[in-house]
């Protein structure tokens, strides 16, 4: 018996937009766009009703932003991924997004079959920006860094990272570099269900929601 087809709710203003990506993406038998929405209001109405397996979300809404409602979102949504969908290659939008807990960043210009192995990739754990993003994001993430006042210093400050094993420690860096489960395990010479083991477990100690958000946390800390 086949997987049920993991469930999409799409949230972008223009009409013509949706239409074109409910068609595109209802064309493959893996995906099943379940709701539409124009606005953030109307999104978070359904995704409370329909609880979605991921959200494609466009930043640019009338009202409210996309990324100012992410946090509504997932509070009545635990569950979902929130991938971002959308024409913004601003620093302040992307970096935003991220510590917000979106699962990925994605431009629009990108390609249907990459598209499709994103949402794949999300469902599976995964984070995912937009290629030529990445760059963006290590610049505006470092500049944060170096920007920040003074702290106390490092030995005399609990560290959440220092509850990581070695091998923890590894993944966190692997993670921050872009690479999947798939090529972690591959680098490493591990398993690729060892890796998700690892990847669950960097997130639990750190206290976050995504491996999005273990990149950024890496690069605010000056792991990679």
């Amino acid at each position: 018996m086949s997987a049920a087809p993991i469930r999409l709710l799409l949230v972008d203003d223009h009409t013509l937009f949706r239409r074109g990506m409910i068609a595109l993406l209802s064309s493959d038998p893996r995906l099943a766009v379940v709701a539409e929405a124009a606005d953030a209001g109307v999104a978070t109405r359904l995704a409370r009703e329909h609880q979605p397996d991921v959200i494609l979300l466009d930043n640019h809404l009338p009202g409210v932003n996309g990324v100012d409602a992410l946090p509504g979102l997932r509070e009545v949504a635990p569950q979902a991924k929130i991938l971002m969908l959308t024409v913004s290659e601003d620093e302040d939008d992307l970096t935003r997004a991220l510590k917000a807990g979106a699962a990925g960043y994605l431009l629009k210009t990108a390609e249907a079959d990459w598209l499709v192995g994103a949402i794949l990739r999300v469902v599976d754990g995964d984070s995912v920006i937009s290629p030529e993003l990445t760059e963006k994001l290590i610049h505006a993430l470092r500049a944060d860094r170096e920007c920040a006042p003074l702290a106390a210093p490092a030995a005399a400050r609990a560290r959440p990272q220092d509850a990581l094993s070695p091998r923890e420690s590894e993944i966190l860096r692997e993670i921050a570099r872009g690479g999947s489960n798939k090529e972690i395990a591959r680098r490493l010479d591990i398993a690729e269900t060892t890796v998700k083991v690892h990847v669950q477990a960097v997130l639990r100690k750190l206290g976050l929601a995504s491996r999005v958000q273990a990149a950024v946390y890496a690069v605010e800390n000056g792991l990679i």
